[in-house]
């Protein structure tokens, strides 16, 4: 009888770590993730960066009634992409659609209001045939004041940091 039962419990161990990790990541503090989400609220309007390569332009909008934050951003010879941010219950995340053909989900790891840095990492993603193919796997987002912010967009191939892109971003309007 205590064979069984030691199976059954382990048993139940075994399919709970089994469908916590189907969901992703956990859930994270659901007040952090709001709050998160009120700051980027606030990047509403057009942005520009300089790089080397060229100006970035970005443009924020809110739609579904304040509940979906879109980026358009286009990236000189690279063309348009779209990262779409939300919450989804007590996390905030992303889904970035890039120029690379892929889809890669990322969620809000931290949020520091006193630094005002946001960071998001890699959960999964869509149209990615292996995880050694180049696809974003991180940004991290430092808000400067009204007017200007820095993201650092990390891109990842064979399973490593291949490039990480850091936008000094200004408001245009």
């Amino acid at each position: 009888m205590t064979k069984n039962r030691v199976f059954v419990a382990s048993l139940f161990v075994l399919i709970s770590a089994l469908a916590w990790a189907g969901t992703g990541a956990p859930p994270k503090d659901e007040a952090n993730a709001t709050a998160a989400f009120a700051k980027m609220k606030n990047l509403v309007g057009q942005w520009e960066a300089d790089t080397e390569k060229g100006k970035v332009t970005s443009t924020y909008e809110l739609v579904s009634n304040g509940t979906a934050l879109v980026e358009h951003v286009n990236v000189a010879g690279e063309g348009p992409m779209v990262t779409v941010y939300y919450l989804d219950g007590s996390r905030l995340v992303l889904t970035h659609y890039c120029t690379a053909g892929n889809q890669p989900r990322m969620q809000a790891e931290s949020f520091d209001p006193a630094s005002n840095r946001l960071s998001f990492d890699f959960v999964s993603a869509s149209n990615l045939a292996g995880s050694g193919d180049g696809h974003m796997h991180s940004v991290k987002v430092s808000f400067q004041g009204p007017d200007a912010f820095i993201s650092d967009w990390t891109f990842y191939k064979d399973g490593k940091a291949a490039s990480t892109v850091p936008l000094q971003f200004r408001r245009v309007r």
